[in-house]
């Protein structure tokens, strides 16, 4: 059986809803420079010239208030949705420092009684 598609959301939660009330700009628009913004590490002046090119007309320093009263509500909701991290973890291979040289275990049960197991690696 088919599951039906997922919409997209029409309606932003409550408390960025309130944050761009009272904005003149389109939300997708704030939205987007905000995004680019954080994630590409653009400059703001930069992000004024790539709006331009997209017939957007927008103020860099119009764009820093965005993102100083946007950034702090984004992240709270982003860190409500994070999923925990488990207490369990693995980890492959583990190099410890030995007398100035650099000894990998490779889960070599070998290795800590000083056998050939341990294989040393130049630094």
């Amino acid at each position: 059986m088919n599951k039906p598609a997922k919409t997209p959301r029409t309606s932003l939660p409550g408390g960025i809803a309130n944050v761009l009330k009272r904005l003149h700009h389109p939300v997708d628009v704030i939205l987007l420079c905000v995004r680019w913004y954080v994630a590409y590490s653009l400059s703001l002046r930069d992000l004024e010239e790539m709006m331009a090119e997209r017939g957007i007309e927008v103020d860099h320093s119009t764009v820093h208030r965005w993102v100083i009263k946007l950034l702090p509500v984004l992240e709270k909701a982003f860190r409500r949705r994070q999923r925990p991290v488990g207490n369990s973890w693995r980890m492959d291979e583990t190099y410890i420092l030995v007398r100035g040289g650099t000894v990998c275990s490779d889960r070599d049960p070998e290795f800590l009684s000083g056998s050939a197991g341990a294989v040393r690696l130049p630094i």
